[in-house]
């Protein structure tokens, strides 16, 4: 685990909820310049702290207003058919983000498509083909009051 002191926290907070902010406009906020501040970020960058940058889509406005949470069940837990599931999983482009859990069901996805035939048509002709899934229950999601916005340091 990499250790944050309190600048690099801030550094974080503020590339969180802005990623193009400029090293400029950091050291301001941070109270550096813009030297030590561009060398923290590119030692996070090194460190594996920050991953990537990305920017965030409204998916409404796109036209992806539906958002579906899978909890799957797999018909046995062997490490060849997690493996075979993880696969077959990565190649599908509705599956915005998959957590493999402990409890009633294995796995976790959080599908984002146009609509319900959309969906309906992601079960059939993909989820469904995948022989080791033993069962699937769907929750539609109605609103999000919440987004994640920024870890706390």
């Amino acid at each position: 685990m990499y250790k944050i002191d309190k600048i690099d926290g801030q550094i974080l907070k503020i590339l969180q909820k802005n990623a193009k902010a400029s090293t400029k406009e950091i050291a301001f906020k941070v109270g550096l310049s813009t030297t030590p501040v561009y060398e923290r970020i590119k030692r996070l960058e090194k460190k594996g702290v920050i991953t990537h940058y990305s920017a965030i889509l409204d998916k409404e406005k796109i036209g992806f207003g539906l958002t579906v949470f899978c909890q799957v069940s797999l018909q046995t837990h062997t490490k060849s058919l997690i493996e075979k599931f993880e696969i077959a999983i990565n190649n599908m482009d509705e599956i915005h983000d998959v957590y493999h859990v402990a409890g009633s069901f294995d796995y976790l996805l959080k599908v984002v498509l146009k609509d319900n035939r959309q969906y309906h048509d992601f079960v059939i002709d993909k989820l469904s083909q995948l022989n080791i899934i033993s069962n699937v229950q769907s929750n539609f999601v109605l609103n999000k009051p919440k987004e994640f916005i920024s870890y706390k340091f």
